[in-house]
């Protein structure tokens, strides 16, 4: 009685909400071009779940991000535009998924290396499209993991960066974020995450998830997301890898041409082992001159 009870209320739920993405596609109207490609159901759901489902602001959030994406054209960032910042290994997409097969960011803010407001924030936004490429088809959501090894309040991104931040990763990227481990951060830090916090909406404050390595409930929390095995040692497991700038340009000039193939362009990219990073200096886009 009570399991077909349950699978009724699911039945009702799912019912439910694909109600509420016709209502959304509705509001949103026709679309065409890339704005098209971005708005899959997926999308339309990841929109209303960030607002409650609640068409009317799911509505106005999804046409902030088009318009957004359409002067900022996040999926024509390259690689090669945005290499220094990649230098000292400061964010990178990790070689290791989590046990879900989830994409892995790895943020190292005590690697900071250039104060350029707009270009960092570039950086950011063309690891997270990265990040999204290569998620595996049956999952939406990328999990961050930071390290604080060097982090100090000197050091530090701006307050403004931090918190342009936050805010391209919550107005234009809802529901990517499964869950952000902050690992061993400095007590000098809470003065810093006091300001930070006040940024975040309640939904992804509760997937940031403190860590100290001498706290056995965080650590096993830690654990049940990631293999010990392939965890580097930095984040408390045993994999000695370290960032080599050199190979990772490599394998993000490769996914420039799966972006390329995904969102249609007529550009040419230089395939890399047709380029030497240190080099070559592309040609700034459009998005690059409005966003400097």
């Amino acid at each position: 009685m009570f399991r077909r009870k349950h699978s009724a209320n699911e039945e009702n739920d799912v019912e439910h909400q694909q109600a509420k993405i016709k209502e959304l596609k509705a509001a949103i109207g026709p679309l065409s071009g890339r704005s098209s490609q971005f708005c899959s159901d997926a999308c339309f759901r990841r929109y209303l779940e960030a607002r409650n489902w609640n068409v009317d602001k799911a509505h106005k959030m999804l046409e902030d991000t088009l318009k957004w994406r359409s002067t900022y054209k996040p999926e024509e960032i390259r690689w090669l535009e945005v290499a220094i910042e990649g230098e000292t290994g400061k964010v990178y997409r990790a070689n290791f998924k989590d046990k879900e097969g989830r994409t892995v960011l790895v943020l190292r803010p005590g690697r900071q290396n250039t104060s350029s407001h707009g270009n960092q924030l570039r950086h950011l936004v063309y690891l997270l499209e990265n990040a999204i490429l290569n998620l595996p088809d049956d999952q939406e959501q990328m999990m961050w993991l930071i390290d604080f090894s060097g982090w100090s309040i000197t050091n530090s991104v701006p307050v403004k960066t931090a918190r342009e931040t936050v805010n391209i990763l919550q107005s234009h990227y809802p529901e990517r974020l499964g869950a952000a481990f902050l690992y061993n951060p400095p007590r000098i830090f809470e003065a810093f995450w006091k300001i930070v916090k006040y940024f975040l909406d309640p939904k992804t404050f509760q997937k940031v998830k403190f860590v100290y390595p001498k706290n056995e409930e965080s650590m096993e929390l830690m654990h049940k997301h990631f293999d010990v095995e392939i965890l580097p040692v930095e984040f408390g497991g045993k994999n000695k890898v370290e960032y080599d700038h050199e190979e990772f340009s490599k394998m993000m000039m490769e996914d420039d041409i799966k972006s390329v193939k995904l969102w249609g362009s007529e550009e040419k990219l230089t395939m890399p082992n047709q380029a030497n990073n240190a080099d070559i200096v592309s040609e700034p886009s459009h998005a690059a001159t409005q966003a400097s």
